[in-house]
């Protein structure tokens, strides 16, 4: 995946019709029926569930009066499992945005109608989900604070990495030997200490360690190597590291967030970073002597 990062995206082939721009490539989920129908719309959303029915946005219910702190807390009382933090007009009539974590989703304003799914403007070749997924993650991020992360790289660092890792995990190793190369290319890299296991398992318990050491960054490289650690408790921020995590989402380790608020999932050498983030590989970092 790292391999598109920055690359001219392909063709969008969808077989829409000419004129159109903007789609929604997705699912309507109905919050009453609990079901689920393809979407392939552009002023208009066209369902397929048990034979082809046409769901017209425009024969929704009008909702232009509606306040959005009204809409938002009609939201609030359909989906009681999430935290909702946002609610703004979409870009599609008759469509709103709601935000809950880093992630957002395209709903009725009754709440009927949830729309999971990337919202795409044709005419300007824009993912605008994930745009807007990529600034509520750095948001998440910058809200976090270095002081709960690891940081290990130059003070005036050109491009900046922040890496969900697992002390236990063997593709966070071999990420981490990587570190060198990126800091000399001026890019600093922050850890947050993410157990894969959870609360309470052995890498948990071992990235507590890790964060207490009276040197994070070298009981993090030991740990990574498999090497023995004091294992010791303090205040730490790990537990916190797992909430950021749903929020993200993250799915695997490592995943790594660039400073433009892109995801990456998976380990990648360094020099295919530091192609993403636009840096030569030869490049020195600016503290460098």
């Amino acid at each position: 995946m790292i391999a598109a990062l920055g690359a001219e995206q392909p063709p969008i082939r969808l077989g829409l019709a000419a004129g159109a721009s903007g789609i929604i490539m997705t699912r309507v989920i109905s919050a009453d029926s609990h079901r689920g129908v393809i979407v392939t719309p552009v002023t208009r959303l066209v369902a397929v569930a048990s034979g082809l029915v046409a769901l017209v946005l425009h024969a929704l219910p009008a909702v232009a009066d509606d306040d959005l702190a009204a809409i938002k807390k009609r939201l609030s009382e359909r989906f009681t499992d999430l935290t909702i933090t946002e609610v703004r007009p979409a870009p599609v009539p008759g469509l709103y945005e709601m935000v809950f974590g880093a992630r957002t989703a395209l709903v009725t304003a009754d709440g009927r109608y949830l729309i999971n799914g990337d919202l795409i403007d044709i005419e300007a070749r824009r993912n605008l989900t994930a745009e807007r997924h990529a600034k509520l993650v750095l948001k998440a991020i910058d809200a976090f604070g270095e002081s709960n992360m690891i940081v290990i790289g130059p003070a005036d660092a050109k491009r900046t990495i922040t890496v969900f890792t697992d002390v236990d995990c063997p593709y966070c190793a071999r990420l981490h030997k990587e570190v060198p190369k990126l800091n000399e290319a001026g890019v600093k890299v922050r850890y947050l200490l993410y157990p894969r296991a959870g609360k309470g398992s052995e890498t948990y318990k071992r990235s507590v360690a890790v964060w207490c050491a009276k040197d994070r960054a070298k009981a993090l490289g030991i740990a990574k190597g498999g090497g023995a650690i004091e294992m010791k408790t303090c205040s730490n921020p790990v537990d916190a590291v797992l909430k950021l995590a749903e929020e993200v989402p993250v799915e695997g380790t490592p995943t790594l967030v660039l400073d433009d608020g892109r995801v990456v999932p998976g380990f990648a050498p360094a020099d295919k970073l530091l192609a993403a983030l636009g840096l030569p590989a030869e490049a020195k970092a600016a503290t460098k002597q």
